[in-house]
């Protein structure tokens, strides 16, 4: 997995490119979320078009992040994700946890 930041304003974007397999994704992950919220960054957007595949051990990443983010009383949202990942969350019912949007302008709106 590799992570590109590109701030807007007050939200973090993160473009998240490779597959999410766990490893070590866990440190550099959490790593990455530990970095923006000692700069501040309460908001959080996961841009995943580059992520053609997660397994169980990648969600698991995302809901540390999306836990460690809510913890600091901040918000992590997620945009772009293809149709077979998309299922995953579908299948491990974690659409009903994260906010997932299908576009970034959709998920950037609704932190107005």
């Amino acid at each position: 997995m590799k992570i590109k930041q590109k701030p807007q304003d007050k939200v973090m974007v993160l473009e998240l490119s490779g597959k999410i397999m766990g490893g070590p994704d866990f440190d550099k992950f959490k790593g990455e979320i530990s970095y923006l919220l000692e700069k501040g960054f309460r908001n959080v957007v996961l841009d995943m078009a580059g992520v053609p595949w997660i397994n169980s051990t990648g969600l698991g990443i995302l809901i540390t992040g999306f836990t460690t983010v809510k913890a600091a009383e901040g918000t992590l949202k997620i945009c772009n994700v293809k149709e077979r990942v998309l299922s995953i969350f579908y299948i491990s019912q974690l659409q009903n946890i994260f906010q997932v949007y299908e576009t970034m302008e959709e998920a950037m709106a609704s932190f107005e």
